[in-house]
């Protein structure tokens, strides 16, 4: 079994990367990919982590790319972290979820919350800061009662705090994950609220003629229809076959590592042809 989709604390789960892979461990996982939110830089500590567990690490991340009115997640992997121009990029990312917070902070100040940026910080502890942490601090002064609450009230597209920030284009987040070295993903497609699907296929087809090489077909909220539909688009496509969790720690309750709610199981298989895929970007 394996998990392809985690974060730690260098974006906004709540384990570091050593704790992360030391949970796999405990949850008898073979491999891990460590994709945290525009960043890399969790992935150092994990991979020393990997070595010392005897647990096979997947260096990763995931970009949030720009498209209206709902989310795309693209998530790379095997992305050289060293990169010059990769980390210049993804940078221009941290920037802007930097310059969004204070004005989040503002406008839930006005709504009457009582909470402070240091606060969100301190929250953080040292990763870059990002919505779940607004979260935890609302939680935590009794003005909701779970996260989620937090996202449907003042944090998710729509409601009265959220604040856009600067996303590449999905055209631009492709090229800078293969420009790495990288195979990208595209991640939970439910979160396109695609109306028919048709309107995804289409979407998976521009996708893959701008580059992009695999779906996350297991995923926790993927429901036997649409791990069935978005299986059939991988092959239609020629695209690799994925899968996580999206496992936060505490961050998201309910989501457990490596079986998400409970009945996901990634396959090895999936990693084998993930990697039988960059062996071929390499060679060309």
């Amino acid at each position: 079994m394996i998990d392809l989709h985690t974060h730690s604390t260098a974006s906004d789960g709540t384990m570091s990367p050593a704790a992360l892979v030391r949970h796999a461990k405990e949850m008898r996982l073979e491999a891990l990919a460590l994709t945290d939110h525009d960043t890399v830089e969790g992935l150092e500590e994990a991979l020393d982590a990997g070595k010392h567990e005897g647990i096979e690490i997947v260096p990763g991340i995931e970009i949030s790319a720009e498209f209206p009115e709902s989310t795309l997640h693209i998530l790379g992997y095997y992305v050289d972290f060293t990169n010059r121009a990769f980390l210049d990029n993804i940078s221009i990312l941290q920037k802007a979820r930097n310059e969004r917070n204070p004005t989040i902070i503002k406008k839930l100040q006005a709504l009457g919350l009582d909470i402070t940026l240091e606060e969100v910080v301190v929250e953080a502890e040292t990763g870059q800061v990002g919505r779940p942490h607004f979260a935890q601090v609302l939680l935590k002064k009794g003005y909701i009662k779970t996260p989620h609450e937090a996202f449907e009230r003042y944090l998710g597209k729509g409601a009265p705090a959220y604040t856009d920030k600067f996303r590449f284009a999905p055209v631009d987040a492709i090229a800078h994950i293969r420009q790495a070295g990288g195979i990208p993903v595209l991640g939970h497609p439910f979160t396109l609220k695609y109306k028919t699907t048709a309107e995804l296929e289409n979407i998976v087809a521009d996708m893959a003629g701008w580059g992009l090489m695999g779906i996350e077909v297991y995923y926790s909220e993927h429901s036997p229809t649409q791990v069935r539909l978005y299986k059939d688009l991988a092959e239609k496509h020629n695209l690799v076959i994925t899968g996580g969790s999206d496992f936060h720690g505490q961050n998201i309750k309910g989501i457990s590592l490596g079986i998400g709610k409970g009945g996901l199981n990634v396959p090895y298989k999936c990693l084998e042809k993930l990697k039988a895929r960059v062996k071929d970007v390499q060679k060309h």
